[in-house]
């Protein structure tokens, strides 16, 4: 008898590691299985923590490689943004990252959630929210919010995440935003003493600046 999604589930198999559930995305990706990603849905209101976990690492592993699956979805990862256990919010920014990668308009009309969730998240929710504003802002409509945006995240960052910020930043820019991430980025001093990030910066920047 074929095994549920809940019985290959790594905290079902008694496995502490990702590799049962990397297993099961791929599997799922792979057999386009709509319904065994709408069991992982229910399972993402599981009353145990680790079921939860396992079910919203299975999506967003699934929806890095098949977009389309998760997509339906897309209200109930924004909901978990609520939640109270923190794993589940960067869980849902994760997956929100995948589906903007091929459906950007679907999370653009809620970039207010999103930027809330960024601003109280853990590190993980605020880099997934990087990608997704880097993703909206290639649609015309919202590029210059969104522009905006990622500028404001590169002024507070932490300093660990400034670089990283910045090159994504620089590979959706426009010609207008150029000096103004300049003038960020060498006001960004806690950044900039730092040689490995200063370093990273200047380069970007160099190659940012040939085009101007």
């Amino acid at each position: 008898m074929a095994k549920s999604t809940l019985e290959q589930l790594a905290c079902s198999l008694g496995r502490k590691d990702q590799k049962p559930n990397i297993a099961l995305a791929e599997k799922i990706s792979k057999a386009s299985d709509n319904k065994a990603v709408a069991e992982l849905v229910d399972l993402m209101n599981h009353k145990l923590a680790a079921i939860r976990h396992d079910a919203i690492k299975v999506l967003y592993e699934t929806g890095e490689r098949t977009p389309a699956l998760i997509i339906p979805y897309s209200r109930e990862f924004l909901k978990l943004f609520e939640h109270k256990d923190n794993w589940m919010k960067w869980g849902a920014m994760t997956a929100l990252s995948a589906i903007s990668n091929t459906k950007p308009d679907l999370v653009a009309t809620h970039l207010t959630s999103i930027l809330d969730a960024m601003d109280t998240g853990s590190v993980i929710t605020r880099d997934h929210g990087i990608y997704i504003l880097c993703n909206v802002s290639k649609l015309k409509k919202y590029h210059e919010d969104c522009m905006e945006l990622l500028l404001e995240q590169i002024q507070k960052a932490p300093v660990n995440q400034v670089p990283m910020y910045a090159e994504k930043t620089a590979e959706v820019i426009s010609l207008p935003y150029v000096k103004k991430l300049e003038r960020i980025l060498r006001a960004r001093l806690d950044v900039m003493e730092v040689p490995s990030k200063e370093k990273r910066i200047e380069k970007l920047l160099k190659n940012l600046l040939k085009v101007t």
